[in-house]
Parts: C-alpha cells; sequence; structure tokens
C-alpha cells in the first residue's frame, strides 16, 4: 500500500528510464548529466540489458496504473537504437493486460534520428521532447558534438525526419547565456518554422565552489525572459501555441491540479530508473546517497513505500519562512529542489529563481486569472453543445515531454 502522504495527487507511478545512463554523442558545455557519469565510471559504455529492460517492463505493467508511462532519457536514450525500442514495444504488448494504456515518452537531441527511428515512434504513438535552443547562431554555442562541432544542423534533419513520419514532438529550450536576451527571437523562430508545442527550462548550475556557472542563468534574468515570452505569445497565440509551464499555471487556477513537478508541493512525482535497474527519485537527485534500491531485487511497492523516497519528496515544503506569506506561493511552491540555495547557516532553502518568479507573476498573474475564465466558459459552452468539435480552449493541454 502508498503511504497516504507520500503522492502527491494519486497514486500513478510513471518512470524515467535512463537506458544508456548519462552516455551522450554530444557534450554540451552546460549539461548536467557531465557529472552523473561519474557514478558508473568503472563502466565505460552504460547499456540496458535485455534482462534489465524485461524485468522493468514486465514488473510495472502488472502494477495496477491508469496509463503506464515510459519516459526514455538519458543522456541519449537513441543510442540504443531502433532495435532496442523494437524490444521495449514487444514486452509492452506481451506483458500489458487487455485494455492496458501505453504512453511512451522520449526526450533527445534529435541528432541520431534517422528514417527507421522515426517510422517506429509513428506506428507505436511515441511522444517526443527535441532539444533546440533556438537558431543555429544560438544552439550552436553550447550544444556541440565530442569533436567541438556544431550539432543545429542534425537536429534540424532528425526533427524534419519525425515530421515527414508524422510523429508529435515538442521543443525544449533550455534557457542560458546563449539566449536569456531572445526571449522573442526565440519564440519566434520556433513558431514561424511550425513548432507550436514548448517547455523553456532555466539553465541553473554552480561550480565545486558555489559560484554561479557562467553559462547559467539569475532570477531577475529568468524574470525578464519570463515576462517578455509570456507578452509575445499572450498577443495572439493563446489558442494555437502551447508552452508547458503556461498551461501548468492554468491546470492549477482552473482545475486545482499540479501538472508539473516544479510548482507540486511534494517531490515523490516519479521514479528513476538508471541502464542497471538502479532507482532514484529524481533525474536532478541521482546521486550515491538516494539510491532507493534495483528493479532487479526491489518491488515498486518497496520503493514507492521507503523511507527514503518519502523524506525526499517532503523536502519540497521545508520552504524559507518568507515563502510562507509570498503571494506567489501557491504557484510556485518553493520550486525545483535543484534551485533551492542550501549553502549557509542556516541553510537559506530559497529558489535561486525566486526573484524571477515574483517578477513573471506580478507581471502575468491578472492575465493568467482572465484565460482561466475564457477556459471555464469554453467548457461550459462545450456542455452545452456537446455535438459539436471542442475547442482548443476546452481544457487545458496536456502537459507534453520532460
Amino acid at each position: 500500500m502508498i503511504h497516504p502522504a507520500q503522492r502527491q495527487s494519486d497514486t500513478a507511478l510513471s518512470l524515467l528510464i535512463k537506458p544508456v545512463s548519462a552516455d551522450c554523442n554530444l557534450a554540451c558545455e552546460y549539461c548536467f548529466y557531465l557529472e552523473k557519469s561519474k557514478l558508473y565510471d568503472e563502466v565505460r559504455h552504460h547499456r540496458m540489458s535485455v534482462d534489465v529492460l524485461e524485468r522493468l517492463v514486465a514488473s510495472y505493467m502488472q502494477t495496477e496504473q491508469p496509463v503506464y508511462s515510459f519516459g526514455w532519457q538519458g543522456g541519449e536514450p537513441t543510442i540504443m537504437g531502433v532495435s532496442f525500442f523494437e524490444r521495449v514495444v514487444e514486452l509492452q504488448q506481451r506483458y500489458g493486460q487487455p485494455g492496458s494504456v501505453v504512453a511512451n515518452g522520449l526526450q533527445t537531441n534529435a541528432t541520431l534520428i534517422d528514417e527507421s527511428l522515426a517510422s517506429l515512434f509513428s506506428k507505436y504513438r511515441f511522444l517526443l521532447g527535441c532539444s533546440l535552443d533556438g537558431p543555429a547562431e544560438i544552439h550552436d554555442l553550447y550544444r556541440r558534438n565530442r569533436g567541438d562541432k556544431p550539432s543545429y544542423s542534425s537536429v534540424i534533419n532528425g526533427i524534419q525526419e519525425l515530421r515527414n513520419a508524422g510523429v508529435q514532438y515538442n521543443i525544449l529550450v533550455l534557457v542560458s547565456q546563449a539566449n536569456i536576451k531572445s526571449a522573442r527571437e526565440i519564440y519566434r523562430y520556433l513558431v514561424g518554422n511550425g513548432h507550436f508545442f514548448h517547455q523553456y527550462i532555466p539553465c541553473v548550475e554552480f561550480d565545486e565552489e558555489g559560484a554561479l556557472q557562467p553559462f547559467a542563468v539569475t532570477g531577475e534574468e529568468w524574470g525578464r525572459f519570463l515576462c517578455e515570452l509570456f507578452d509575445e505569445w499572450y498577443q495572439t497565440d493563446i489558442r494555437r501555441v502551447s508552452i508547458r509551464h503556461f498551461d501548468a499555471v492554468l491546470a492549477k487556477i482552473v482545475d486545482g491540479k499540479e501538472t508539473v513537478c516544479t510548482i507540486g508541493q511534494n517531490c515523490c512525482q516519479y521514479l528513476v530508473v538508471e541502464y542497471n535497474g538502479d532507482v532514484y527519485p529524481c533525474d536532478f537527485f541521482v546521486e550515491s546517497d538516494k539510491l532507493l534500491g534495483n528493479i532487479m531485487t526491489h518491488s515498486w511497492e518497496d520503493l514507492l513505500n521507503s523511507s527514503q523516497y518519502f523524506d525526499f519528496g517532503a523536502q519540497k515544503r521545508l520552504w524559507n519562512s518568507q515563502c510562507d506569506g509570498c503571494e506567489c506561493l501557491d504557484l510556485c511552491n518553493g520550486d525545483c529542489l535543484k534551485h533551492r540555495l542550501y549553502s549557509g547557516n542556516p541553510p537559506q532553502n530559497i529558489s535561486w529563481l525566486c526573484s524571477g518568479w515574483k517578477s513573471f507573476y506580478g507581471h502575468s498573474r491578472e492575465r493568467f486569472n482572465q484565460l482561466a475564465e475564457m477556459i471555464i466558459i469554453d467548457r461550459r459552452s462545450i456542455g452545452r453543445n456537446t455535438g459539436q468539435k471542442k475547442s482548443r480552449a476546452k481544457t487545458i493541454p496536456k502537459a507534453r515531454s520532460k
């Protein structure tokens, strides 16, 4: 039985799976996974074995879930090749019960996507997240391969393969010093190239001495970026373009649902499965002292009910006391643990991006409330006209891949 306080909203379990661990064909300067590769440095190349994969799929699909959610991530998961994902689908079909609903998501740099992979993803309705930071001159500043060559053209080719095959995808933009002052430019570039599902992630990384890395962003910069992005989107695209965080804010206002972990009240949101079956509570915290167990020796029930997992999740509400009186708390909940500042005596436990979130919500809250009212009105209209085709604003667009 799952501890009633452990999971934030329901008992659904989703998995984030790293079949190649932190291995990647690129060497992006700002990638936080570069440090994670040291965790399993006794092995040069990390590849999920057939035995681990079968145990993973078979045991997970023996649990009761409304949707069996497999999120394939890395590193770069497409290193495993098309044969691996053919086996994934075969195992899901073999162990799935009649009526089971399976959702496969995959986060990729898109450089290794070819026709065969795109065809498989299309056939089995994988939802892909493709990393693209903007036009070539922006994207290539930090996203380079191991020979220090630019990756932009390979990314565009991979995305085109997905489009040719009819694969559903979104674009993940890492917001760093390469593009922090270019919110409008990035947004217009994506929309102008037919990309209508976006996710923007702030780059927050510190060195071993606790100093902000030169490619990372400050809270003030993040706030300005979000305000500029929101203004550009709000003008003409509220029914055409889905921006994941904006969708999540509306979901919270309209339905009281916390659809992304960063705004949730508990960090027990999913489990991370490493290439060898090791399980961790979060992909930002794949660290030796956060190891929960291994799927080859532990049941999902044991992992979900472990005191270590519960304690990790409960850290989300241990925010700084000044957060208690903040008007942004309902949409922030102290932000992601990764962005909290634990240094100092006593620890501050406040988000590095706090000032940015305050600036953004102060700038956008009234218009979010107006959009929420529009959604409610549209839903009522649909209820009166059930035979008509539902509009874009019938509900909050579902959060796409991470």
